[in-house]
């Protein structure tokens, strides 16, 4: 198997499960234009999160990293129409590109970007008292992972699914005297979990379209 294959196995479930996704063509496509990094996950990702944010009956989400907002679409999606999503977004660029595509898709009324440093927004979030998410997907820089996850934690109730993209870094995770920075808060992040009783965690391993990485999942046991 080979990176080729793996984006021909994504490109056979889409065309099947997922073809005719409008609003997500057409994220991309805006995405594209404006310049922004194609970090965003792979379609059969964000489907993936949709399903899961669906299966445990997500009211509130939370989502750390907007970029475009091609992933905050699914999650949007997984809502019912009272429920709300809030979406931290570091860059004011990226920020405007994503309200463009939350608000063609017609889910502006359930999504809210914050802009600035995600710590910065997430301690704001706690002192509103804006929680508990049901539901949080972090996909942001993994130097701050640890710290993200344990807000994610504190935000969330006993039930919460919390999910961490981008985990195994194509293998790198395993090396314990890389010092690319990514490979280090994974690291960190994940002797964390390992650590915090708050939290039963696992970790999957993908291939696809976006090659070879993995998310890491866990449920939220007791609140903090």
């Amino acid at each position: 198997m080979h990176n080729a294959s793996w984006t021909a196995v994504d490109s056979y479930f889409e065309s099947l499960w997922q073809s005719g996704d409008v609003a997500s063509d057409a994220a991309l496509a805006a995405a594209d234009v404006a310049g922004l990094p194609r970090m965003q996950v792979a379609p059969n990702q964000g489907r993936m999160l949709e399903l899961l944010a669906r299966s445990c009956g997500a009211r509130k989400i939370l989502e750390i990293g907007t970029l475009g907002g091609y992933s905050a679409l699914f999650l949007a999606r997984a809502l019912p129409s009272e429920g709300r999503l809030i979406t931290l977004e570091r860059e004011p660029r990226h920020a405007e590109v994503a309200l463009a595509n939350i608000a063609r898709a017609g889910y502006r009324e359930r999504v809210e970007v914050r802009v600035g440093l995600a710590l910065d927004s997430l301690a704001a979030l706690a002192a509103e008292g804006a929680g508990p998410f049901d539901f949080v997907f972090i996909d942001a820089d993994k130097t701050n992972l640890p710290a993200y996850f344990d807000w994610a934690v504190r935000l969330a109730r006993p039930g919460s699914l919390i999910v961490v993209d981008n985990v195994v870094r194509n293998g790198a995770v395993v090396d314990a005297t890389s010092t690319d920075p990514s490979v280090v808060g994974v690291r960190q992040f994940a002797t964390q979990v390992a650590q915090d009783p708050r939290v039963a965690a696992t970790a999957l391993q993908t291939v696809g379209a976006k090659g070879y990485d993995g998310f890491a999942l866990a449920v939220v046991l007791a609140a903090a």
